[in-house]
């Protein structure tokens, strides 16, 4: 593993006592809410429990991917290709998973990635992501495409991550870069694998467009959906007003309900050069996210970035982009000094070890978090977390590790090759 990645100490590890947190925050819970959280076994389960509580509009913006969804299925396939060889008899009584990363310790090697449109989910969707990532000691990342203002949210998870949507000029990138370092984020992270929006046809079909508009679809979904109704779209309507994208550039963005945003996110224009004035300008760790190229990994080591996160936007841009797991292993060999992160299809304390053991530095999973908030608020989010650092937990024991650095690729069987392996002979 690679020394930019290293075990922590033993203090920063996650409760001994799992679900302690969520089980108390879970009493706390507002009517509206779906309560019996001890029933959620395993990050799947959040998106079934989700599916019945949010429209079905709802549901799939989050769930949905691009076009046939051939990447959006493939994520989760590619961890088929491996499998691992344990190791017995070690002794792993002692074991712990913090890690760090850019120099800080995590209670986790994992993290919750950017998503937009969290409070169009739920209710203050991302201070309820915030506050728990804060509170268990993961890394939360806030997406550029979302409408608390940062501020407020890095007062709630200090040290939190940025990931922008930036505009490819200069006055908005010194002034983004500005306003994230006013407002106290540790990591700021350039996406740039949305140049043009994708084709999400599953979310026309169910109702979803951007700009958001009442159509005969969302209404009548609404109307079986309740509690959403009423405790998301309802009360951001009335505590907020007219909700922005108030973190899209550095003076703000437009309405929910502009026609402004529906192409919002994406920047045709966005190039190296603007990576280069961010780095000018940014003293923090500074991330590319959206990387599956290895040549693109030399132009972002030579532009002075310090990380990238391997993605393919969880499948919902370019429909048979390359799985990030599958690449993995040429990104890393091209990074050197470069901290390499992933995302995509990660539900597993499993994948997540696997993804470890290729090079990966650093994981990021999105959309079973945000599917936990949608269902327990903080304390779903708070469950959700702890569910898969017990995973990693068990993992670990079995596998004979009671430290992450002792991963390496010897420990994983690459069925593809044993299969050509086995024909052969």
């Amino acid at each position: 593993m690679s020394s930019t990645a290293n075990i922590a100490s033993p203090s920063a590890q996650l409760p001994e006592k799992p679900f302690v947190r969520a089980a108390k925050e879970e009493k706390r819970m507002p009517i509206g809410y779906t309560r019996g959280l001890g029933r959620i076994l395993n990050l799947h389960d959040f998106e079934l429990a989700a599916k019945n509580v949010l429209p079905e509009a709802i549901y799939g913006y989050v769930a949905n991917g691009a076009e046939d969804e051939t990447s959006l299925h493939t994520n989760r396939d590619a961890f088929l290709d491996y499998r691992l060889i344990t190791r017995v008899l070690r002794g792993v009584r002692q074991r712990n998973q913090s890690w760090s990363v850019f120099g800080e310790t995590y209670a986790a090697p994992f993290g919750i990635a950017p998503m937009g449109g969290c409070s169009v989910v739920t209710y203050d969707g991302d201070r309820h992501l915030a506050r728990a990532a804060h509170e268990t000691g993961i890394p939360w990342v806030l997406s550029g495409n979302s409408i608390t203002p940062m501020e407020k949210l890095s007062r709630v998870c200090p040290g939190a991550w940025f990931a922008s949507y930036q505009a490819p000029n200069t006055q908005s990138v010194e002034g983004m870069v500005k306003r994230a370092a006013d407002a106290g984020f540790a990591v700021y992270a350039m996406t740039a694998d949305v140049p043009v929006g994708s084709n999400r046809e599953k979310d026309h079909r169910a109702g979803f467009t951007q700009p958001i508009r009442l159509n005969t679809r969302l209404v009548l979904e609404g109307a079986k959906k309740p509690g959403w109704v009423i405790n998301t779209a309802l009360r951001t309507l009335l505590k907020h007003g007219n909700p922005h994208i108030v973190n899209l550039d550095y003076d703000g963005g437009p309405s929910l309900f502009s026609t402004k945003a529906k192409s919002i996110a994406s920047h045709a224009g966005l190039t190296w050069q603007h990576v280069e004035t961010a780095r000018k300008h940014w003293q923090g760790p500074l991330v590319v996210k959206g990387v599956l190229s290895r040549e693109d990994v030399r132009i972002a080591r030579e532009c002075g970035v310090d990380g990238i996160v391997v993605s393919n936007h969880g499948g919902r841009q370019l429909d048979g982009a390359a799985t990030p797991l599958q690449v993995l292993p040429g990104i890393v060999a091209a990074a050197k000094d470069l901290t390499v992160m992933i995302d995509g299809g990660f539900r597993r304390g499993t994948d997540v070890l696997i993804a470890l053991a290729l090079g990966a530095q650093f994981v990021f999973i999105g959309r079973p978090f945000l599917f936990a908030a949608a269902i327990g608020g903080k304390a779903g989010v708070l469950h959700a977390i702890e569910l898969l650092s017990k995973e990693i937990d068990r993992d670990m024991a079995l596998l004979g590790l009671d430290r992450l650095n002792q991963l390496s690729p010897d420990m994983l069987l690459d069925v593809r090759q044993s299969s050509v392996s086995n024909t052969s002979t």
